[in-house]
């Protein structure tokens, strides 16, 4: 049976607090992975949002494919060549951005995309990689490309993930972010990242739980015992969510945030959350990789793996190891006690 989170035997940190304490982003830099023009063209001033928030310098990663030759290796004096006028292609499509990001830096690496961008996080120890989901021609609806879903498979960093369908633009600005929770630490350990991105862009906050429809055991058709019940546990459900989410949005509104809450019911999580992104305005959103659920034999839970392959706006994916105040994803193993609600 899933149910709402628990407020009574809640211990969760306010998020404030875990906000004041949580390690400083200023030596870890914000790495871009630039393929094309066009992804050049969109995902910078999205990288550049992000790193001015978290006051990280910027590095944008574009990588070269080795050629193949039967003749021989390549020329050294032409692979140089190749490799100065990526850099210059890139610097040039950063245009004016690169001006208004003194903490910019451009690098051109050889081989697999996955394999340098690992490289590079490493080395940059990055706080975010920023990547765009384009799949190939044939790829049915909004599904991930390749090198995305190595990067959720393999990355441990935080991943801002932009959409194909999303618009270009000189500058972005973040109005309205979107923050699922669950009652789960996981889904909490988002909070400091969202706060940072909102005070950075003077944002509206908007938290989120979405309750599932009461599952009852059915071998025949329900009686009216069995109705009762649901609809009992869907307006418990509803009455313990909305004080939770209360109780999150005061102490952020008393942290100087514009913040508000939506609690939705009995439907699918998933579906429910697409439809709110579309019924509300908004920019970014940002989400755990795993909630309650916190399945440790997964890269992502359900709803937040749905959600990579699904949104048109840009999604910041966040794991439990690299969540400002966060705890790595195996420590909730021993809430399974604890109710269920949003991300899984």
């Amino acid at each position: 049976m899933l149910a709402a989170p628990s407020a009574s035997d809640r211990s969760h940190e306010d998020p404030a607090v875990v906000s004041e304490r949580s390690p400083s982003t200023a030596s870890s830099a914000v790495l871009a992975y630039v393929d094309t023009l066009e992804s050049t063209q969109t995902l910078v001033p999205h990288a550049r949002a992000i790193a001015k928030a978290l006051n990280a310098p910027l590095t944008l990663l574009h990588v070269l494919e080795l050629p193949v030759r039967s003749d021989g290796p390549a020329d050294p004096l032409e692979w140089s060549l190749w490799r100065q006028e990526a850099h210059d292609r890139i610097k040039r499509i950063a245009g004016e951005g690169a001006a208004r990001q003194p903490k910019l830096d451009i690098k051109i690496a050889e081989g697999r995309p996955v394999d340098q961008i690992c490289r590079y996080l490493r080395e940059l120890q990055a706080v975010a990689v920023v990547v765009g989901t384009n799949a190939d021609e044939n790829a049915a609806g909004y599904a991930l490309g390749d090198t995305a879903r190595k990067l959720i498979d393999r990355c441990r960093s935080s991943l801002l993930l932009i959409p194909p369908v999303i618009a270009q633009a000189s500058a972005v600005h973040y109005q309205r972010i979107l923050v699922p929770l669950d009652g789960s630490r996981n889904a909490e350990s988002v909070l400091p990242l969202a706060m940072r991105l909102a005070k950075a862009a003077d944002s509206e906050l908007i938290l989120a739980h979405i309750i599932p429809a009461p599952e009852l055991t059915e071998t025949g058709p329900l009686e009216a015992d069995d109705h009762r019940l649901r609809q009992q546990v869907s307006e418990r459900n509803e009455r313990v969510a909305k004080k939770y989410l209360d109780q999150v949005r005061s102490r952020l509104a008393c942290s100087g945030f514009a913040v508000r809450s939506v609690v939705l019911r009995d439907g699918d999580v998933r579906s429910s959350l697409l439809q709110l992104l579309d019924d509300e305005p908004v920019d970014l959103l940002v989400m755990s990789a795993h909630g309650h659920g916190n399945r440790p034999d997964v890269a992502c839970g359900s709803v937040a793996d749905y959600m990579t392959s699904h949104v048109r706006i840009p999604l910041l994916l966040v794991t439990g190891a690299q969540a400002p105040g966060g705890e790595h994803r195996a420590s909730n193993r021993g809430q399974a006690g604890q109710s269920r609600g949003f991300v899984s």
